[in-house]
């Protein structure tokens, strides 16, 4: 029995360590899947969500933020950073709701953009409309491409 466990007897191949492991987590997944959502894995959900994209003189930041008031926001900008951070609140229930699903969280919330290449922080401009702010973010002289001539 012994040999079975330890060498995999009579297969020779090589077990990882972790195998049993992964197989006791995989069969308590399984089991807490019975229970439906009164048992949920913890999330750490990434808010707000962004996209960064990039033109030839400057890179885009665009984040969604709904609920969230541009007064409340700070942006601060680095040579190499961009960091968006806030609170979003969200109006309080009646005491005697119940509550069906909630997905919707409030609280504050902090995300730092290592962007690309090198920018010009001094020239960061940012809006916010409908829920999505934008936020333009120049590339520092050094950083954009230059057009070589030939001769």
């Amino acid at each position: 029995m012994i040999y079975r466990r330890l060498l995999g007897f009579p297969s020779w191949e090589f077990k990882s360590p972790f195998a049993e492991l992964e197989r006791m987590k995989r069969q308590m997944d399984r089991l807490m899947e019975g229970f439906g959502g009164a048992y949920q894995r913890p999330y750490a959900g990434v808010f707000p969500l962004i996209n960064l994209t990039e033109s030839k003189d400057s890179y885009f930041i665009r984040a969604e933020l709904p609920g969230v008031v541009a007064g409340e926001l700070d942006i601060q900008a680095t040579a190499n950073s961009v960091a968006v951070s806030g609170e979003r609140k969200i109006p309080a229930e009646n005491k005697d709701a119940r509550w069906h699903r909630r997905e919707r969280e409030a609280g504050k919330f902090s995300r730092m953009i290592a962007m690309p290449g090198e920018i010009d922080p001094n020239k960061v401009d940012a809006s916010l409309v409908n829920g999505i702010l934008t936020v333009v973010v120049p590339k520092a002289e050094v950083a954009k491409p230059r057009q070589i001539a030939v001769r």
